[in-house]
């Protein structure tokens, strides 16, 4: 089983919001998962924070072996920027 850090697509439809998970490469991208590390919305709106992380989770995940995507090291990027 190979373990990944990913984003699941959330939000209405013109407004993305992703949820950064933890799952089974093999599951379905929305379907179920390990665990919720964040939140990030592309083009916040109002008091909405682009990215809500956290980062002490997603560094033990990266311990136990869990691969994250290119773009979620993006957005790892822009939580540890703050």
């Amino acid at each position: 089983m190979a373990v990944v850090i990913r984003l699941a697509r959330m939000g209405a439809k013109h407004e993305p919001k992703y949820r950064i998970t933890v799952a089974d490469s093999r599951r379905y991208v929305t379907g179920k998962f390990l665990d919720i590390l964040g939140t990030y919305i592309p083009s916040p709106k109002g008091n909405d924070k682009k990215v809500e992380i956290d980062l002490a989770k997603v560094e033990e995940w990266i311990k136990k072996g869990a691969q994250p995507t290119d773009r979620v090291k993006h957005v790892i990027k822009l939580a540890q920027a703050k």
